[in-house]
């Protein structure tokens, strides 16, 4: 088969890995063709160290250019759904960064987008490509761990100082990221929650703006979920934490799991708590209880190259995408009903999510912007 045509819109930090792995031949079947970049600086760095690629000015000038059959996105958050969008109005197939988008309702419109073109729409979900969460997720929809009871994903490890805050007058507002560690640390471990578990029925969480930094958005967040089913969940995060913490851990009738380390331990009833509990007689009885350590790949998968290589079987040979760029809505869900929460203290229905209303309050928060950005010395009046 003929190789598929490739372009990067964006050429930071995102941008230049996949430039790197495609021009290495990483991803069979895909040869990179043009690289577009707002920043002369970037583009300057293409035309020098990736020879044979036409380099743009706009990401409109290479969705038009004829030269791509496919992109990825890989600019700030806000930018990613109107580009889709484009791309998909001019035939191409697309592949988004993670999150999908800011808010619910840009990535409705850019879900209808992708479903009117008939191309293929997918997200750089890597996580996915880790084998450790792979053999979770086939354990939980086996019905191996019997029924979930709950869920705890502490996810601590990624501090970030008030250095990395200031490192660009975008970064950490509610203008140019449209959100913080949720926005831009937690989008990965969220999908692979929903991934898993399903996305909850209920949020409510407890979110700290600005708690450990000089910004306006969150960085502390302790989030309690409910399923209709009677599962529950706490998702704990924060990037001012060091050293921090990973650690998964899942309870269910037929005992506990939990990955730490990249490592899988299952502490494992020799029967259903559940039928112990309707057998028991001893006032102080429990379920016998084995140690067992899951074996499973510990290297963390292809992560981007292996997203890739699902898209290239995907358009040659038709199989499913390892990651479908509509599922993208589930975890910006779970980040808005997060954040929502936090603003009013209401249990977030995410069913039913309010898209109008949060864009509006989302709105307000732009406009209320007056975060002063060390590096620049100015303050940023949005």
């Amino acid at each position: 088969m003929a190789d598929i045509r490739f372009g990067i819109i964006g050429l930071g930090n995102m941008g230049t890995t996949h430039a790197r792995n495609v021009s290495e031949g990483k991803v069979p079947g895909l040869v990179l063709t043009a690289i577009a970049d707002i920043a002369e600086v970037r583009r300057d760095f293409a035309k020098k160290t990736i020879p044979g690629v036409t380099i743009f000015n706009t990401a409109d000038e290479l969705i038009e250019s004829g030269l791509v059959d496919l992109i990825i996105i890989a600019v700030p958050h806000y930018d990613h759904a109107p580009i889709a969008i484009k791309a998909f109005a001019a035939g191409l197939n697309v592949i988004t960064e993670k999150p999908a988008g800011v808010y619910t309702k840009q990535v409705k419109e850019m879900n209808e987008a992708a479903a009117a073109s008939g191309k293929l729409f997918g997200i750089m979900y890597n996580q996915r490509t880790n084998p450790v969460y792979q053999k979770l997720r086939e354990m939980v929809q086996s019905g191996e761990l019997g029924k979930i009871k709950r869920v705890t994903w502490i996810i601590t490890d990624w501090y970030r100082s008030q250095a990395y805050h200031d490192s660009s007058t975008w970064r950490s507002t509610w203008k140019g990221e449209g959100g913080g560690t949720l926005m831009n640390q937690n989008p990965h471990q969220l999908d692979l929650w929903q991934w898993m578990f399903g996305v909850p029925d209920r949020i409510q969480a407890r979110v700290s703006f600005g708690k450990y930094h000089n910004i306006e958005v969150e960085d502390d967040v302790m989030a309690y979920f409910e399923y209709d089913n009677g599962m529950t969940g706490e998702y704990i995060t924060a990037t001012g934490e060091a050293p921090g913490t990973n650690r998964l851990e899942v309870s269910c009738d037929m005992g506990k799991v939990v990955i730490e380390n990249n490592e899988i331990v299952f502490y494992k009833n020799k029967i259903s708590e559940r039928e112990f509990e309707a057998t028991n007689t001893k006032p102080f009885g429990m379920p016998e209880c084995e140690k067992i350590v899951i074996e499973a790949d510990k290297s963390g998968g292809e992560q981007h190259v292996g997203v890739m290589k699902s898209v290239v079987s995907a358009l040659n040979n038709g199989t499913p995408l390892l990651a479908p760029g509509y599922e993208g809505i589930k975890c910006v869900t779970m980040i808005d009903s997060m954040i929502l929460s936090g603003w009013t203290g209401e249990v977030v229905d995410t069913r039913n999510f309010p898209d109008d209303r949060y864009y509006e309050l989302l709105q307000e928060k732009i406009a209320n912007s007056t975060i002063v950005k060390k590096d620049q010395q100015v303050i940023d009046t949005v």
